[in-house]
């Protein structure tokens, strides 16, 4: 599904800055949320990779805020 797609754009674009921001984005819109759907989402995401993908995104592009905030965004839905 989406979270999957998300997480092999991520993976596969590592250097793309402008990938890693939106790929994070999409994780924090669709990790969003405490009910029954968004804490699934939360665990697919987890298992589909989307925390070591984020982190990633993160060391990768340290000089670029867009990339930190939407990564430190989408740790934080995922995580919540």
């Amino acid at each position: 599904g989406a979270l999957r797609a998300v997480v092999r754009a991520l993976d596969g674009h590592q250097a793309h800055a402008g990938v890693q921001e939106q790929g994070c984005r999409a994780l924090v819109n669709i990790c969003s949320g405490s009910d029954a759907a968004g804490l699934a989402h939360k665990q697919q995401a987890a298992d589909a990779g989307a925390l070591r993908a984020v982190v990633r995104a993160l060391d990768g592009h340290q000089a670029l805020a867009g990339v930190q905030e939407m990564g430190c965004w989408a740790l934080v839905n995922i995580c919540s």
